[in-house]
């Protein structure tokens, strides 16, 4: 299928562009739709028109050899999980950043609060993560708990 590819790559680029898109995902690299191979191409199309004509001399005489061009497509697949890997990398929350975004959300909190006004503060943080630093806090004489069970509501006691 991508030998077949590389003529039809020949005739129309961005349709040839989208095929390789559509062939990345047919062999499970799913990376093209977090990372443009478009822009790869398009960034490196000196070299893709270069592979190209390589990989399409002796088409008609069944000479050919398709190599070049899959070598290219393998080089832009290969390039775009670099690039999603990094982008990655700098995602990744550092360890206890989600601590940090709780303790600054009941700073912002005016007076008593429940854990469902932290939860809505900290979206993407679990309750149980909450629990545990109101537990942690309060232990540290920072809160106090006022009530009991799902209604209770929490205090900062300036300590």
């Amino acid at each position: 299928m991508l030998v077949a590819y590389t003529r039809f790559a020949a005739a129309g680029g961005r349709v040839s562009r989208l095929l390789m898109l559509l062939l990345a995902y047919h062999g499970g690299a799913e990376v093209g739709r977090y990372i443009s191979l478009e822009r790869l191409v398009e960034q490196n199309k000196d070299r893709y028109y270069e592979t190209l004509e390589e990989s399409s001399q002796g088409w008609h005489e069944g000479s050919h050899n398709p190599w070049p061009f899959i070598h290219y497509v393998l080089w832009v697949l290969k390039t775009a999980y670099a690039e999603f890997e990094n982008r990655l990398g700098k995602v990744k929350a550092a360890r206890g950043e989600k601590s940090q975004v709780v303790v600054d959300a009941i700073a912002r909190l005016p007076g008593d609060f429940s854990i469902a006004q932290v939860q809505q503060q900290c979206p993407g943080v679990s309750v149980d993560l909450i629990r545990k630093l109101l537990h942690d806090l309060r232990q540290q004489g920072k809160l106090e708990c006022v009530g009991r069970g799902p209604n209770a509501m929490w205090r900062k006691t300036g300590g």
